[in-house]
């Protein structure tokens, strides 16, 4: 126990930790949890506490924990070589392997893969390569990103502007002048009750198409999406969606950025979530699933129609000036094509895909008629339960009442089991590995119901 007061007391003298109430934490006034062993979709912290995670770390842990196969590809790596640059031609077979993997995986029209570390990074990465194409095409002024509020890109300056959340905004000078947000695709949250999703896809289109005509399409580069919101409340698109947004930014000469952080390598059950809505981008940015992050790595995958942009560009100004010092890191892209083999070696996709929608259709059975719950939303191997005052009217709780975190914090308290308090609503988000079983699914039901009943009866 000396140990454990000692590591605690270490953790607020010198520890920053991210999306943390400062304050609070240097008084001692949130716990330190020490996480030391994991697996399967079980973690075990320093006491010896075994949690069911309901949420695969940040949507991340697509493959469990402890699969020796990643541990020993790293090790592997590390021993022959564990660091080399990419600058200049340079690469390894780990490298090249992976970006073959990752191409013969993705939508037809795609060429290339940039690497990065983290998803903030590659969005970027992204948005710099859509500047840098507009600029070889000869349109200087076409440069303004469109995102969605309630989206999330990431939480550096360019990427925490794409950010649609007010937290990520607030006291940061953010969103920068080059970002513009348009409405979220949340039928939930629709601004009228009576709107079928029919009528919600034709608000949001219409939403749009102003923003567009008030800004003027010459000036707008990029639209950047997910498949499937996920910060923002973990919220599937309404039928017919992506059909008719992609027709507006076709019309319009505007770029699509679909961004797969959470969604690609098979949380929906699909490989990637423009498979699974029809979405034909022009980047895509990957990262968590890609290495089920037994090693930091995210990417840029680029359509041929950019990529040809790009080549004409360096061969009218030279070499590209863009890279990182890690882009490619020999132990993040041999983790990464580990990975990639367990998926198909293990059928966690399918899986994916199979116990997530079971998951969804329990906790539906479990809470769809209790008078607190407004709705329960999900796509294969993500589910979001949001809380209400009062359902008839879609009245919603005070935030300062916190409902949210009570409930999470309770499912912890009770049961053992991690699921995610959303911001900005009182909403619990679930994202387990891809391994999880029908019992394990069903104690996370268990789990909820048992909360829910604690903090609302």
């Amino acid at each position: 126990m000396l140990t454990n007061d000692q590591l605690s007391q270490w953790d607020r003298e010198n520890f920053f930790h991210p999306s943390t109430h400062l304050a609070q934490h240097a008084r001692g006034e949130t716990p330190t949890r020490v996480i030391r062993t994991a697996g399967g979709v079980h973690i075990e912290d320093r006491d010896g506490t075994k949690l069911l995670d309901a949420f695969a770390g940040l949507y991340c842990v697509n493959v469990g924990y402890g699969r020796q196969e990643i541990a020993e590809a790293i090790a592997d790596q590390a021993r022959e070589l564990a660091y080399y640059h990419s600058y200049v031609g340079h690469c390894t077979e780990a490298s090249i392997t992976l970006s073959k993997m990752i191409l013969d995986r993705a939508p037809s029209n795609m060429s290339k893969v940039y690497f990065g570390l983290g998803g903030s990074d590659a969005n970027e990465t992204n948005v710099k390569l859509i500047w840098y194409y507009n600029n070889i095409l000869g349109r200087p002024e076409k440069k303004k990103i469109i995102s969605r509020w309630r989206g999330y890109h990431g939480s550096g300056l360019v990427t925490g502007s794409l950010t649609g959340l007010e937290l990520f905004h607030k006291k940061f000078d953010l969103p920068l002048a080059q970002v513009i947000h348009t409405e979220s695709p949340y039928y939930f949250r629709r601004p009228d009750l009576a709107m079928s999703e029919a009528d919600f896809v034709a608000h949001c289109v219409a939403e749009l198409e102003a923003l567009i005509e008030r800004e003027g399409a010459d000036t707008i580069a990029a639209f950047i999406g997910e498949p499937v919101m996920g910060t923002g409340g973990i919220v599937p698109p309404p039928a017919g969606y992506w059909a008719a947004i992609q027709a507006v930014l076709k019309k319009h000469d505007i770029l699509l950025v679909a961004d797969e952080v959470v969604t690609g390598f098979g949380r929906l059950g699909s490989m990637f979530g423009s498979d699974h809505y029809g979405l034909e981008a022009d980047i895509i940015t990957i990262a968590k699933g890609l290495t089920s992050a037994y090693a930091p790595l995210s990417g840029s995958i680029v359509s041929d129609k950019v990529w040809k942009v790009l080549e004409q560009g360096t061969d009218e100004n030279g070499p590209i000036g863009h890279g990182w010092t890690y882009s490619a890191h020999p132990i993040g892209a041999a983790a990464g094509v580990a990975n990639l083999k367990l998926l198909d070696d293990l059928n966690l996709i399918q899986n994916a895909g199979e116990v997530g929608a079971y998951l969804n259709a329990a906790m539906a059975d479990a809470l769809g008629d209790h008078p607190h719950v407004g709705d329960i939303r999900g796509e294969g191997m993500l589910c979001a339960v949001e809380f209400v005052k009062d359902r008839d009217s879609r009245t919603f709780f005070d935030a300062a009442n916190k409902i949210g975190p009570q409930v999470s914090a309770a499912m912890l308290a009770q049961s053992k089991v991690i699921a995610r308090a959303m911001p900005q609503g009182d909403i619990i988000g679930y994202a387990p590995p891809f391994c999880l079983t029908r019992t394990e699914a069903d104690e996370i039901v268990a789990a909820t119901v048992g909360a829910v009943k604690t903090v609302l009866g």
